[in-house]
């Protein structure tokens, strides 16, 4: 049995063109984390879902029930797949996450979704914190643009900044070109 879990985390309707909170560079998020499912259905590797919502119906986006909650058809999750439904940005909090990987051996997290700079860095950093080896597909994750004390950062600058930081200690950081070909790099603290 495969002690590695691709964990496909918020790929959810909002978050494309057309949703209540667009990500800049969803679409090829997306289209590379179907990749990425494709292969780890073919390898028996357990894949785990989370989907967000919040709790009431007046959330900018993630409304509960809403379509724009519901998983994108490029990675919709296949009957049998388990499916974490949260609440808040970490994936873990108050969720089975953990439950699930552990009653599975899981030994290894492979960790894609949205949006990078929150949900994708908070269940990344848990993730290590737990003990599990993380593994960050930087391509198939997507942000959007932020803005800091009256600076604007571009979301290119936004994901950049939180894969290089996941990379400094909390995960391997890999394309998925570069996973699908068997690498996945050790976290660089070498800059420490």
């Amino acid at each position: 049995m495969s002690k590695r879990a691709l964990i496909v985390i918020d790929i959810q309707n909002d978050y494309f063109p057309a949703g209540r909170w667009e990500l800049s560079g969803m679409e090829t998020a997306a289209d590379n984390a179907a990749r990425l499912l494709a292969a780890a259905r073919a390898a028996g590797d357990l894949v785990v879902h989370v989907r967000h919502e919040f709790p009431t119906a007046d959330a900018p986006f993630f409304a509960p029930g809403s379509a724009g909650a519901q998983i994108h058809s490029k990675v919709r999750n296949l009957d049998g797949e388990h499916v974490v439904l949260k609440h808040f940005i970490n994936s873990f909090r108050e969720t089975d996450l953990k439950e699930v990987l552990d009653r599975n051996g899981i030994e290894d997290v492979v960790i894609c979704g949205a949006m990078s700079h929150m949900c994708v860095d908070a269940a990344t950093r848990a993730a290590n914190d737990f003990g599990y080896h993380c593994i960050v597909v930087h391509d198939a994750c997507a942000s959007r643009d932020l803005e800091f004390n009256g600076v604007p950062i571009p979301a290119e600058q936004v994901h950049a900044a939180f894969m290089s930081a996941l990379r400094f200690g909390y995960a391997s950081s890999v394309s998925t070109e570069e996973f699908l070909a068997g690498k996945s790099a050790k976290p660089d603290s070498s800059q420490a």
